[in-house]
């Protein structure tokens, strides 16, 4: 979700600056059950354009229209959407639609908790009426600091009102260490995701940023000086140089970071001898460090080409992020979404 939220007011900051009014439509609430859950948004252009979806592609056309009276007025407003009877789907959406403007302040302030890796919070205050009303909206919460999205919404008297509350983790953040064609399939799939890829290849390596498409960053230090201070617990590591002593010695300058996942390429009898090829070097290394590593990474879908293979460690990942055991769809009992 907060790659979603940055990619909206990076947005419309830019529209802003060319003097084009934008509006925000978050989903606030849900009776039932829909494509998507509270907390999704879309932001939408006086112009008639739109970025981000508030369902698979079904609602966000009436969520224009409903937004055209929001455009005049200047006013937010609450907006339903009943998919039980436009689409087949079992519930009603509720959709906030708002003015907004963003703060230079805001910008700033959004800016530094994201390169800081800290979370921050949104409430979406709205009347569950469908109707327009001054003084509405949402507020970003950063650092104890309270930044409105709309320069007309008033913080008196909000606790009235109905509110949904937003959590946001950091951006979570792919490192991948190696560079070769794999690792280059790899970053693309996770940047369209929404994550933050950064590459880390060997000094030695002679290919350039452009290389990797969508990466935030490409690192070649000496592998002592490998920098794990931002290797956190919104943070997936994965090994793939395609050589064994390049993943020894990078094992070695991680062995003391706890991310969400870390995965190595390559077969079982593979990560066995690197494994105790460390062991040799690192002897009192706890048992605690190999249990946290998936190898051979990725789950089996059958994937051949780099390209598969990077779906297939995706999926893993996404797995483990998230506590789920893949399973087939059909097969689950109950809501996809719980």
């Amino acid at each position: 979700m907060t790659h979603e939220l940055k990619e909206l007011i990076e947005r419309a900051i830019y529209w802003q600056k060319t003097g084009v009014k934008s509006v925000l439509a978050t989903v606030v609430a849900l009776d039932g059950s829909s494509y998507r859950r509270p907390g999704v948004r879309m932001l939408l252009s006086e112009q008639g354009e739109w970025i981000g979806a508030v369902s698979g592609g079904c609602v966000e056309k009436e969520v224009a229209h409903q937004a055209q009276s929001v455009f005049e007025t200047q006013f937010p407003k609450l907006m339903s959407y009943d998919g039980r009877y436009r689409l087949g789907c079992e519930g009603i959406l509720y959709i906030l639609l708002e003015p907004i403007h963003i703060s230079e302040s805001c910008e700033n302030a959004l800016q530094t908790i994201l390169s800081q890796r800290k979370q921050f919070k949104c409430n979406s205050y709205y009347q569950n009426s469908e109707a327009n009303y001054v003084g509405l909206g949402s507020i970003l919460s950063i650092e104890g600091q309270m930044y409105p999205l709309s320069s007309s919404l008033k913080q008196e008297g909000l606790s009235n009102y109905d509110c949904f509350s937003q959590e946001f983790s950091p951006i979570f953040q792919l490192y991948i260490f190696g560079a070769e064609h794999d690792a280059v399939q790899l970053c693309r799939m996770a940047t369209t995701i929404g994550w933050e890829v950064h590459i880390v290849a060997p000094p030695d390596e002679a290919k350039s940023l452009d290389y990797f498409e969508g990466a935030a960053s490409l690192l070649t230090p000496l592998f002592e000086a490998v920098d794990t201070a931002k290797l956190d617990e919104q943070t997936a590591v994965v090994l793939m140089t395609h050589s064994f002593h390049k993943d020894i010695r990078y094992m070695m300058a991680l062995k003391d970071i706890t991310p969400a996942y870390f995965g190595i390429l390559g077969p079982a009898h593979r990560r066995e001898r690197i494994f105790e090829q460390l062991l040799n070097y690192v002897p009192d290394l706890e048992s605690s460090f190999f249990d946290k590593i998936n190898g051979p990474m990725g789950l089996n879908i059958g994937a051949e080409s780099a390209s598969e293979i990077a779906i297939s460690i995706l999926a893993e990942i996404l797995s483990v992020i998230r506590n789920q055991q893949p399973i087939f769809l059909k097969d689950k009992r109950g809501h996809i979404h719980e």
